[in-house]
């Protein structure tokens, strides 16, 4: 029977595997292609591995859909996409567990690349180039805020707002971005397809029953903390060596 670490309310949850894992990967790539961009103008790795949709279509550089998700565009693009995922990440993989939730990253990854690519490529520009893991990132932040809708999330760590909240305010802003912001450097689309490819799937007939049944143990663990706890207090009031006169 799977085993749950108690659900935590902090500002730094503990790093699980394959979060610390994708963060090491994605930091490494980061390393070995944006330093030599910044230093001898070398772009051959982001031409190559980044998401063009021109490219995707015509050429079948299918590898794209994946390998845009370990490319960054600064140090301060890959901080923000790390920062999230260690945030909202490690509740999902313990919840699911380790394969569940990798498989569950790259699905939105992926997802995002192709709605990207299909939206671009009909009303945007094919030649356009897309790197970031924020397409996968978008969809475990909508994920959590579906499992998780009242843990509190603290914006600039000072403001609480419950996480359902949270994610509905992202997603109008992503679109509204989107609407109003054409020419921007942001993938709004991107972005917008990670979240429409986490919702579909859990909601959908694509959540395996193994996910499933893991989600529902959760649930019912929780339930029997919550009960122990009850019936602790309960048995302290009932005991004679505890009334208060």
């Amino acid at each position: 029977m799977p085993r749950y670490t108690q659900s935590y309310m902090s500002f730094f949850p503990p790093f699980t595997r394959m979060v610390k894992a994708l963060i090491i990967v994605t930091a490494a790539v980061f390393v070995v292609t944006y330093l030599p961009l910044r230093l001898f103008g070398w772009q051959a790795p982001f031409l190559y591995l980044g998401l063009q949709p021109y490219a995707v279509v015509h050429r079948l550089y299918l590898w794209q859909l994946v390998t845009y998700l370990f490319l960054h565009g600064g140090f301060f693009h890959i901080f923000f996409n790390m920062f999230a995922l260690w945030m909202f990440g490690p509740d999902l993989e313990q919840l699911w567990g380790e394969s569940e939730f990798l498989k569950f990253y790259f699905l939105c990854g992926i997802g995002a690349g192709v709605f990207d690519v299909a939206l671009t490529t009909l009303f945007g520009s094919p030649f356009s180039l897309t790197i970031g893991a924020s397409g996968a990132i978008y969809g475990l932040l909508l994920a959590f805020g579906l499992i998780f809708p009242d843990r509190p999330i603290f914006i600039w760590f000072v403001i609480p707002i419950k996480a359902k909240w949270f994610v509905v305010i992202i997603g109008a802003i992503e679109f509204f971005s989107e609407l109003s912001g054409p020419g921007s450097n942001i993938a709004h689309l991107a972005h917008l397809g990670g979240m429409l490819v986490a919702f579909l799937y859990l909601r959908g007939s694509g959540l395996s029953g193994r996910m499933q049944m893991r989600y529902e143990d959760w649930r019912r663990a929780q339930l029997r903390r919550k009960f122990e706890v009850y019936m602790r207090k309960k048995e302290r009031k009932d005991d004679p060596d505890h009334w208060i006169n």
